[in-house]
């Protein structure tokens, strides 16, 4: 919990209980099912939660705002900002039901009542949210593509609606494909840490 509470320390009681528990719920899963790489289960807090919460550093999501996690794999980033935004509500997707089945059970074993976990693909999906968070699931261009359908009009938060996208690396030609306006952060503006060091994040707004 060092690494959450050095970034976040106005966090409650319960949210830091939330955090504490993903670690061992994590690890007792993956012995079943590898939705984590083993290698970085040790890493679990600054790879995959404090990872997970740089969107909070980005935006403060307001009660009632609609969230996807699309492509969540084994719950990242929507199970730590489920945590962290009680009041938001979040769809968590992915079309390995292994993995649904893994962030069904963490999601239950944590009582949180503002998410649930889908079993589909992005292209099935009809409903509509302010935001379309992913990590890594794909380029921008195919995200965007597949999901514009589901950006609400209008706007709850100080940021319009449109898609927070975690990424690593070289974004360039990316960006270059997306016609709308993009906004790239890099992570060491908030986070320190060397693992941060190539780390972003993509806004795109609708």
């Amino acid at each position: 919990m060092d690494l959450i509470l050095k970034y976040f320390p106005e966090i409650s009681q319960d949210q830091i209980d939330c955090f504490t528990r993903l670690k061992d719920l994590y690890s007792n899963w993956n012995k079943k099912i590898n939705v984590i790489s083993r290698n970085d289960i040790e890493n679990l807090e600054e790879r995959h939660i404090l990872h997970s919460l740089a969107v909070a550093r980005f935006i403060q999501f307001r009660p009632e705002t609609q969230v996807l996690d699309l492509g969540t794999g084994g719950g990242f980033p929507g199970i730590p900002l489920a945590i962290y935004f009680p009041d938001s509500r979040f769809v968590l997707v992915d079309s390995t039901g292994k993995k649904i089945k893994v962030v069904e059970e963490i999601i239950r074993a944590l009582s949180l009542k503002n998410t649930i976990a889908r079993h589909s693909r992005a292209e099935y999906l009809s409903e509509q949210f302010d935001f379309i968070l992913s990590r890594a699931v794909a380029p921008l261009k195919k995200i965007e593509k597949w999901t514009r359908k589901n950006i609400l009009s209008g706007s709850l938060n100080d940021i319009p609606n449109g898609w927070i996208c975690l990424k690593g690396g070289e974004l360039e030609k990316e960006v270059e494909q997306i016609g709308e306006p993009v906004t790239v952060i890099p992570l060491s503006r908030w986070y320190e840490e060397p693992f941060f060091s190539t780390k972003k994040i993509v806004y795109i707004k609708k």
